[in-house]
């Protein structure tokens, strides 16, 4: 057994040739999570890459991340982050693969594989011209997932029957600038066909009228083997974000998990999970793991790892041909039910012990918050753990809770033990609403007329994704609480963003409305700066908090769009929303966990004509 590895702030980013790994650049760890992950696509200068899957990283020197809560439902045994460079070696863990693999060049204007321009080793150059070569700007991908260079030699011989490439003559691309349309992107052939413009490509039936179908190819895994597929392909961007939809999972660290030698032995487990007592005992003392921890012994580190052997006894992997882990159906609910039952009681700082979770109550009563605000209880999370984990990614439609197994593209070729996600500390606010006046008011045969229509058209959608299978459709959130609780966070963001000097990309929301659930936590967790600058859980002192959540109020009692944003039938993407808008409630991508959905302003501060009312009176 060896010593947990050290952490390291940066990772680098190889290809992967045969022989020797090049090393194309550096991003950030979460960024691999987040941004450029398994099956995204990377601008390196004038180069593009694809992120591979993670059984061809090399993770051993990946630190582990402990998060049994979220590693239960995601049905693996434990999660790891990234690899990151040592600044002696080129290499790290991390591969690359080349995609797009159609280039062209911009003074020649030939357009083929990158390996037929012969360019030199590490650089992208035309061998003819020595200009530099520019990657394709466009690709195809269906909702299964799958990807691939945009068929160019079928779009511009189209009606020919020929298989592609054979009429043997040479593809050339060029934009004659007459407009910033794709009508001026110009596809022609020197075997005398027509030059044909892109025009019409992006159409959703373009590749099929043409005969072009999903080849099922998954470049990003390494010796994967075409799928059937029958989902018609789309053509898009190669810099859209329509390529790449991350599907990600967060947990909170909670008591027992996040403090004493459950915390402890949790960065260790996954060296103790086979190991005998003996040889544990021996690891705890050759490392002097309990060196600045006099509190605890090494049979207190050998029960916690049988009590853990034990827990994990019932969930023993099952031997599915899944090709990744999957959440259980109750994910949500068994997650943040845990979550809310610890941030509703106090958790004390404890000097004798290093903790993840700190939650007190302020030091002043909270009287002037329970009328005629509603609030009945307040907390201050002085300090949090969040582990993000990506788990799959979608492409051409964003993920949804009604999607098809078929649509989840897999991080790897066979079912991982484990998955890269990241961790985050920061602080934050937990409020909960007064459960009687709740109870009452969402009981309105107004306000529940209001979030019916909402609900229907969210199911209708969920119902559209769900498509012809004997799939249940998922439930919709949308019910007066999830409504108003969604709202109140929003507009505490707001405000917050204002008063408190952070910027509204860097909170977030956590919202827990489910069964009989009424409390919105706030809270700021970020690896940058933004994270680090202090002052959330001053926001949840009692005076500064009725100042801000009236505040609140009286800027979402106007809209600039009003009346038009308050009279709305409907409003927002797919309908999801009622009275709200980019100039009263919409946030950053990065602060709602509902991609800014199911919002309605009148829940807080009802309609100007009274007939809906509102939670709060102002």
């Amino acid at each position: 057994m060896g010593p947990v590895p050290p952490r390291t702030r940066r990772r680098g980013l190889p290809s992967t040739p045969a022989r020797t790994a090049r090393k194309l650049g550096e991003i950030r760890r979460a960024q691999l999570i987040t941004t450029y992950g398994v099956g995204a696509m990377i601008a390196v200068e004038n180069e593009s890459f694809l992120v591979r899957g993670i059984d061809s990283w090399d993770i051993s020197d990946a630190p582990p991340i402990s998060e049994p809560r979220l590693a239960r439902q995601l049905g693996v045994s434990t999660f790891r982050m990234p690899p990151a460079p040592e600044p002696e070696r080129a290499r790290d863990g991390v591969r690359a693969v080349r995609f797009p693999e159609m280039y062209s060049c911009p003074q020649c204007h030939q357009l083929q594989y990158f390996r037929k321009f012969n360019s030199p080793a590490g650089r992208a150059e035309c061998s003819t011209c020595q200009d530099r070569l520019v990657p394709s700007r466009f690709v195809i991908a269906c909702e299964r997932g799958h990807l691939e260079d945009f068929p160019y030699w079928k779009w511009v011989h189209r009606g020919n029957r020929t298989e592609a490439g054979s009429c043997g003559g040479q593809l050339t691309f060029r934009a004659d600038g007459s407009t910033a349309s794709l009508r001026s992107v110009l596809i022609g052939c020197s075997c005398g066909v027509q030059e044909v413009s892109l025009e019409g490509s992006f159409r959703r039936q373009a590749l099929r009228e043409l005969g072009i179908g999903c080849g099922g190819r998954r470049p990003w895994l390494k010796d994967a083997p075409a799928e059937s597929c029958q989902e018609p392909p789309r053509t898009l961007q190669r810099g859209s974000s329509s390529v790449w939809f991350p599907v990600m999972y967060s947990a909170l660290s909670i008591p027992p998990w996040s403090q004493g030698i459950t915390k402890l032995v949790a960065p260790y487990y996954e060296v103790f999970r086979n190991e005998s007592s003996a040889d544990i005992a021996t690891y705890v003392r050759m490392h002097k793991i309990l060196r600045h921890h006099p509190n605890y012994t090494t049979d207190d580190v050998v029960a916690e790892v049988e009590r853990r052997r034990r827990a994990e006894a019932p969930m023993v992997e099952s031997t599915s041909d899944a090709t990744s882990p999957e959440p259980t159906r109750n994910y949500r609910l068994e997650i943040y039910e845990g979550e809310y039952r610890s941030l509703s009681k106090p958790h004390l700082e404890d000097a004798e012990q290093e903790q993840d979770f700190v939650c007190e109550p302020p030091t002043d009563p909270i009287d002037a918050l329970r009328s005629p605000w509603g609030l009945t209880q307040v907390m201050l999370v002085k300090r949090l753990r969040e582990v993000r984990v990506l788990q799959s990614f979608r492409r051409v439609e964003e993920p949804s809770a009604a999607d098809s197994p078929l649509r989840e593209a897999a991080i790897s070729l066979a079912k991982p033990s484990w998955l890269p996600a990241f961790e985050v500390s920061g602080e934050g606010v937990f409020v909960r609403l007064d459960p009687e006046r709740l109870g009452a008011w969402e009981q309105e045969r107004e306000q529940l007329a209001r979030a019916e229509l909402i609900r229907t058209h969210h199911e209708k959608l969920l119902s559209a994704r769900t498509g012809d299978s004997d799939r249940p459709v998922p439930p919709s959130p949308a019910t007066p609480r999830f409504l108003l609780l969604h709202a109140l966070a929003h507009i505490l963001i707001n405000e917050w963003s204002l008063d408190g000097g952070y910027p509204a990309a860097s909170l977030r929301e956590r919202i827990y409305g489910e069964k009989d659930m009424a409390g919105v936590l706030i809270y700021t967790a970020t690896s940058d700066s933004a994270g680090s600058l202090g002052g959330v859980v001053a926001q949840g002192e009692p005076d500064r908090l009725e100042a801000s959540l009236r505040s609140a109020l009286h800027r979402a009692s106007w809209c600039s769009n009003d009346p038009l944003c308050m009279e709305a039938g409907s409003s927002g993407a797919d309908s999801l929303n009622m009275a709200a808008c980019h100039a009263c409630l919409l946030l950053p991508e990065t602060s709602c966990e509902n991609n800014n959905i199911l919002l309605d302003r009148a829940t807080l501060i009802g309609t100007p004509d009274g007939r809906i009312p509102g939670f709060f009176t102002l």
